[in-house]
């Protein structure tokens, strides 16, 4: 990933604010924290198309694992800022299904991020296909079909 994603790539964005247990002595967002953003960020994204998450995957003893993350730091997200969270999916796979993330303050590019999980079994972390409901739900909200 070489730049942020344009921000009208996006339909949905999740409003933090940077509190001062996520800032360095700089007060400076410390690296680590812009997973958790993007982790928060995801959950509303599942909240906003209807998905309670993990209850609904778990429900036929599956779940999602992280296998990926990516994240490019463009500039420091600092103390009090307030930020917005992009997410989008980028991409389903068969059992695999992969987030694109961008975090600005104002219309200043921060962060530029992708997220990959893969669909499994909660036991045993075999890949399983996604479910069709979700693929429905995905490409239904993005009013359109995420690259597959």
């Amino acid at each position: 990933m070489t730049a942020a994603p344009r921000r009208d790539s996006f339909r949905f964005f999740h409003p933090l604010r940077v509190r001062w247990a996520e800032v360095d002595p700089q007060s400076i967002v410390f690296n680590g924290h812009y997973l958790t953003y993007a982790d928060v960020a995801i959950n509303e994204y599942f909240r906003t198309l209807g998905i309670a998450y993990p209850a609904d995957l778990s429900r036929d003893g599956s779940d999602f694992f992280a296998i990926k993350t990516v994240l490019e730091y463009l500039a420091p997200a600092r103390f009090d800022d307030l930020l917005e969270i992009g997410v989008r999916v980028g991409r389903l796979g068969r059992s695999s299904l992969s987030f694109t993330l961008g975090i600005w303050r104002d219309d200043e590019a921060l962060t530029a991020g992708e997220v990959i999980y893969v669909h499994a079994d909660a036991s045993s972390r075999s890949s399983r296909a996604l479910p069709q409901w979700l693929r429905d739900k995905v490409r239904g909200y993005e009013h359109c079909a995420p690259q597959d």
